[in-house]
């Protein structure tokens, strides 16, 4: 007997006892999905500090990324494509 005929075998033996409570527990589970999929767990603000930090550093980037772009286009070694 497979798994799956053995569920069906016990369901159509089941009481309404067992129904109800089956039916209670699967709507226990389902009413705390959302929290799941719905921010149930709150995100720390990014504090200032973090928010200066990550600009400091994508300046920091922009600058370097536009120096070797003009030193490398000066030595025509910068591919055709980003000229």
């Amino acid at each position: 007997m497979s798994d799956t005929s053995k569920a069906r075998h016990l369901r159509t033996q089941s009481t309404d006892a067992e129904r109800k409570l089956w039916a209670c527990l699967r709507n226990r589970q389902l009413a705390g999905v959302p929290e799941v999929f719905d921010g149930g767990v709150k995100k720390a603000p990014a504090s200032e500090m973090d928010v200066t930090a990550l600009h400091a550093k994508i300046g920091q980037l922009t600058l370097e990324n536009d120096f070797l772009e003009g030193a490398l286009s000066k030595t025509g070694l910068l591919p055709s494509a980003r000229r």
